[in-house]
């Protein structure tokens, strides 16, 4: 057997993310009390900040170790960098405290996207991604149990420290959150942008 259309997903445990959530908790929290409304985009009663400064000292160890992450994604996914330079494009937080949640979405015309978790108790919300491959909404026969293959849903939950790395085109939710702590995440996309296009 061959997987010819399998989509990636990476996910893993930042280093020194402790440390690091720390100085994210702070920075989102200035940022919340700069701007106590946020915006609106996919969050349903959460805050949604706005797009973070990625010049700002205090995302400076944060950006450090996530890059290291998309580097492997990027290798993983044989991508030319000799003709393209990586680029994380837009940054923010989400904070969705008990019944928020976010709305069925994708990132649009990225490489990457991707969720960080700087806080997430048990029951906080799963991000749940849906298969893209459209023909299965209209054929899809009974399996005795989903499995990696036949699965048209897929799901992972939030832990404090964990990077889930995606390709942007997958569409995704976040499901309520049933515990009474705050669930807070920072997302962020990447793209790859044509040298030649930057001179």
């Amino acid at each position: 057997m061959h997987l010819f259309f399998s989509t990636p997903i990476w996910i893993t445990e930042i280093n020194n993310f402790e440390n690091i959530n720390k100085e994210l908790i702070n920075y989102i929290y200035n940022a919340k009390e700069k701007n106590p409304k946020g915006k609106t985009k996919s969050n349903v009663y959460g805050w949604h900040s706005e797009d973070f400064d990625l010049k700002d000292q205090e995302l400076k160890n944060f950006i450090s170790e996530i890059s290291k992450n998309i580097g492997i994604a990027i290798k993983d996914m044989n991508w030319d960098l000799d003709t393209q330079i990586v680029k994380i494009t837009s940054m923010w937080s989400i904070i969705n405290n008990k019944d928020a949640f976010n709305e069925r979405h994708h990132h649009g015309s990225s490489a990457l996207s991707a969720a960080y978790y700087v806080k997430a108790e048990k029951n906080a919300g799963n991000i749940i991604f849906f298969d893209p491959r459209q023909a299965n909404v209209f054929h899809h026969p009974i399996s005795k149990e989903a499995n990696n293959i036949n699965a048209q849903v897929q799901s992972v939950t939030p832990k404090a420290g964990t990077l889930v790395l995606f390709p942007s085109y997958l569409e995704h939710k976040v499901g309520p959150n049933l515990s009474n702590e705050e669930r807070i995440v920072i997302s962020f996309n990447v793209s790859l942008l044509r040298k030649k296009d930057l001179v």
